[in-house]
């Protein structure tokens, strides 16, 4: 299988939908992956459309992914899809993902991992009996800096963590942009699609998993306070919460998409009892560690830089001073997924960093995230404890 690229078939990602085409990019990054076949849209006219737009041919092109699943398994397999990747709206989740992995199929799905909690146990469950392959694009995980920070950190660095801070400040929703034709903030604020959260089931599981991730840290319990402050708007758009996690740690969490005028910088501290640390967005390639008794330390990201460790050197494709960002960081998750697609079809055992992307658990925690959140928010408790 390695004599060939790895053929990717598309579930969304027709006109209008951002996601599908950084996904595509971000597969097509290192040459290793193909798009094959796609069900762009619900409207077969649609998905019709962008098929012609990506120039497949057009008996690759399906009027919905039934019939993609069905008609690709009657291809020989050295022309079928290899595996899926799935960019529809949170509602239409769990029903491809479900019929993907049952017809055999490896499966990358953008987050959250499904519209409710109660789908994402039950698609878990449906992951670990298949056995087959399964990513959740956390996009943030796949920086160099950020798998850095990780390594600084279980490596005894910082000591015990004490500290965790991480936010997500947006400003695209602060006003009632729903109501154009704007297809993203329809659907998002959309309770029918989107779920029981918007900001916090779109860019608060990232901020989560991005915490819990760098940290290496087990979410224990939580305080949650969520807010519409648009006025008219049914799901949160803002909140913060308190975290507690296991060892006796704790942080905060931001995630706000009402924040006018920022953009998306993504930006976790963490603090231990003998330094910090911290990483932003928008100097994506900047670690900065911080002494308590010396100047600080800036690690910079580059592909020659020999101080950095193998989580990072894995994750990166240039020398230093080559700026990587969102589409690289997106593509290291692509590329890992297929690194360990390919061991997985020639018998071979994949190295460690490979195995290095989000997955089913991944996943479940996020949801259960939100679903705990929405309960604190709603709840005159304190505390809410975390569980799965």
């Amino acid at each position: 299988m390695s004599n060939r690229k790895l053929k990717m078939g598309m579930i969304g990602g027709g006109p209008g939908s951002f996601i599908g085409a950084v996904h595509r990019i971000s597969a097509a990054m290192d040459g290793i992956i193909e798009l094959a076949a796609g069900a762009f849209s619900s409207s077969p006219e649609k998905s019709a459309e962008t098929g012609k737009e990506l120039f497949l041919p057009s008996e690759r092109v399906y009027a919905s992914y039934d019939e993609m699943f069905e008609k690709e398994l009657l291809l020989p397999e050295s022309e079928r899809i290899d595996f899926v990747a799935i960019v529809t709206p949170n509602h239409v989740h769990f029903d491809p993902t479900k019929k993907a992995l049952e017809n055999g199929f490896h499966v990358v799905l953008d987050k959250p991992m499904t519209f409710s909690y109660e789908e994402a146990k039950e698609l878990s469950k449906i992951i670990e009996e298949t056995g087959l392959m399964f990513c959740l694009t956390h996009t943030y995980t796949g920086y160099a800096m950020i798998k850095e920070a990780k390594h600084l950190i279980s490596s005894g660095v910082l000591g015990k963590v004490r500290k965790v801070y991480v936010e997500y400040p947006q400003g695209w929703l602060w006003n009632k942009l729903e109501n154009t034709d704007y297809k993203q903030a329809i659907w998002r604020t959309d309770p029918k699609k989107s779920g029981i959260a918007n900001c916090m089931g779109d860019i608060g599981t990232h901020a989560f998993n991005l915490a819990e991730y760098v940290s290496g840290l087990k979410l224990t319990k939580l305080c949650a306070d969520l807010n519409s402050v648009v006025e008219g708007r049914v799901l949160d758009d803002d909140g913060a919460v308190l975290l507690k996690f296991e060892g006796g740690a704790s942080g905060v969490l931001m995630a706000t998409q009402i924040a006018t005028g920022a953009e998306n910088n993504i930006k976790i501290r963490v603090y231990g009892e003998k330094a910090g640390l911290e990483w932003q967005q928008d100097n994506a390639n900047s670690l900065i560690v911080h002494h308590p008794e010396a100047p600080d330390q800036i690690y910079r990201a580059g592909g020659n830089i020999a101080y950095l460790s193998s989580a990072a050197l894995e994750n990166l494709r240039t020398p230093g001073g080559h700026p990587e960002g969102y589409l690289e960081a997106f593509a290291n998750l692509y590329r890992n997924f297929a690194r360990c697609l390919y061991a997985r079809k020639n018998g071979e055992t994949p190295k460690k960093e490979w195995l290095d992307f989000p997955g089913a658990e991944d996943g479940l925690r996020g949801m259960a995230f939100v679903e705990h959140v929405v309960k604190s928010s709603n709840s005159n408790e304190k505390w809410t404890k975390f569980e799965l």
